[in-house]
């Protein structure tokens, strides 16, 4: 079972690519500003996220620098995405290659950063299979963090695609987090991953769904119509 590196994309439920003008000198807490923004699904042209990935600043940054190195491991997720469709596929896999060292060095410095477990294991299933190993990056980025709403709605991007392959206790986990989301009325994303997903995956999820409380149905149910609009 397959899975595209964009569903790992701040960008990838459709919204459109927004620009960024940023300044010629990038320090950290440049950095932690173009992370935050990220993690609230703000979008970057692709030239604004080239110049900061590859500014001397980046080049420099200290590996241990967590939030800033977060900050450029959102960016160039963006890059990978948009290089999908529109880079040659020389510059495809060396965007590829360095999102992996990226998240090497990420793990080496903090080995509980629950997103960048979640980015290993997105690059992993990326190679059009799934394995118990490949899962148990996974199984870290949940264990490393539980109930960070902004981690849970990735992972519910990038788990729900390849729940039926899950062993089942990370199954259960995933399916877990998608209630969960919706019953804290993260809304939005669930209903558009279920409105994507394949339908022996809607049949896996609809008994969560069917669990929630009446307004949590209700909310989710009115976020789906919008998207059969």
């Amino acid at each position: 079972m397959g899975l595209r590196v964009s569903t790992l994309i701040v960008g990838s439920l459709g919204l459109a690519w927004g620009v960024l003008s940023l300044g010629q000198s990038i320090v950290a807490s440049d950095f932690w500003d173009v992370g935050a923004q990220l993690l609230r699904f703000e979008t970057f042209s692709r030239a604004a996220a080239v110049k900061t990935v590859e500014s001397p600043a980046a080049q420099a940054l200290n590996p241990c620098d967590s939030q800033s190195q977060r900050a450029l491991l959102l960016l160039e997720l963006t890059l990978v995405d948009n290089g999908q469709s529109s880079a040659a596929v020389s510059e495809f896999d060396r965007r590829v290659r360095s999102l992996e060292a990226r998240t090497r060095r990420i793990l080496s410095c903090a080995p509980r950063d629950s997103f960048a477990w979640l980015v290993a294991f997105g690059l992993e299933v990326r190679h059009g299979t799934t394995s118990p190993r490949q899962f148990d990056l996974l199984a870290a980025s949940y264990e490393t963090s539980p109930n960070e709403a902004w981690v849970a709605l990735r992972r519910t991007i990038v788990a729900i695609p390849v729940a039926l392959a899950a062993p089942e206790p990370i199954q259960h986990k995933i399916l877990d987090e998608f209630q969960n989301l919706i019953q804290h009325r993260f809304v939005e994303i669930p209903a558009r991953v279920y409105f994507d997903a394949a339908p022996e995956t809607r049949a896996l999820i609809q008994p969560r769904i069917e669990r929630l409380s009446p307004a949590s149905k209700r909310l989710f149910s009115e976020e789906l119509d919008k998207l059969r609009r």
